[in-house]
């Protein structure tokens, strides 16, 4: 591989400071194509000295937290839009299953239908 090829890569890079339940962080960099299922099967497979208590069984319940959102196993970094050379944070949990996709839009949907009355005086 020569420096060039090398110093895109790196350009490209991704950096994620990954956030425990228990407060604990550690930060890895990934590539623009790694999706959230590769993520997750990395962190599982190198997973950090310091976390041990937090042990999963298994990559399939690791789950990224993106701004307020799951993220779903397909979707990449580079889909994210992340600014490389700038670390970005996301939650790590262990939950076996993620929340239905339209759940919280229909809600909004359910709020939208009320009815309210605003008097000017």
């Amino acid at each position: 591989m020569t420096t060039a090829m090398t110093a895109q890569r790196e350009s490209d890079a991704v950096s994620l400071r990954l956030i425990l339940v228990s407060g604990k962080t550690e930060d890895f960099t990934f590539s623009p194509n790694d999706s959230a299922t590769d993520i997750a099967r990395y962190v599982f497979e190198n997973w950090p000295t310091g976390w041990e208590e937090e042990q999963v069984s298994s990559p399939s319940i690791l789950r990224l937290i993106f701004q307020g959102r799951f993220l779903h196993g397909n979707v990449t970094l580079g889909a994210l839009k992340l600014p490389p050379g700038r670390t970005t944070v996301m939650h790590l949990v262990a939950r076996e299953t993620l929340p239905e996709p339209n759940s919280h839009g229909q809600r909004n949907r359910e709020k939208t239908t009320e009815s309210s009355c605003c008097l000017l005086l």
